[in-house]
């Protein structure tokens, strides 16, 4: 699995930065940002593949800046997932609605907890499929991309593969790419 960029929004210093030794030791690539102001322009800037931020903030909170990266064709696939103090019941029922991908009371999970949670939602969110190079469009696309009919590399001669990414499995909907066994066997 790749090296996940994750952004953590917190104003709470300690919070934060008990999260970033955390995510840091897991591997993880770690932005920080202080309120939703500061999420929204480094989810913008930075692309993380995932946010992991707190609701109440100065400036902006954590529900407004959610809404706000919906509306960025950029930034509106962004997996986002909350961390409250409250655990309010219209809190998650807010945030099911803005299609967060996990609701956590701060207590009730230890931190190691959520750390896994987030990678459960990578696990299982990524799928890899191998081409059948003589099946419906595949040898056409093949050579619109430039590549051997045959779905081989032409810089290594590996396999190429698709790589499905989960958007929202509720509609069906994933983002794709097609890497070279080869050429990234990192990926593999």
């Amino acid at each position: 699995m790749k090296t996940l960029k994750i952004l953590l929004v917190d104003d709470d210093d300690a919070i934060r930065n008990m999260y970033v030794e955390i995510f840091q030791k897991e591997g993880f690539i770690v932005l920080e940002a202080h309120n939703g102001v500061e999420g929204l322009d480094s989810a913008t800037k930075n692309m993380p593949d995932i946010i992991f931020t707190g609701i109440v903030m100065p400036v902006m909170d954590g529900f407004a800046m959610i809404e706000a990266l919906k509306k960025n064709v950029a930034t509106s696939k962004t997996p986002v997932v909350i961390s409250s103090h409250l655990g309010r019941e219209e809190d998650q029922r807010r945030a099911t609605e803005l299609g967060t991908k996990g609701f956590f009371v701060r207590g009730l999970y230890t931190p190691n907890e959520i750390v896994e949670k987030i990678q459960e939602i990578f696990k299982a969110s990524e799928y890899k499929i191998k081409f059948m190079p003589n099946e419906l469009d595949a040898e056409k696309l093949s050579q619109d991309m430039g590549n051997s009919k045959d779905f081989k590399c032409l810089k290594c001669g590996g396999n190429l593969i698709l790589v499905m990414k989960v958007v929202d499995m509720s509609n069906r909907e994933f983002s794709t790419k097609i890497i070279c066994s080869g050429c990234e066997p990192e990926q593999n």
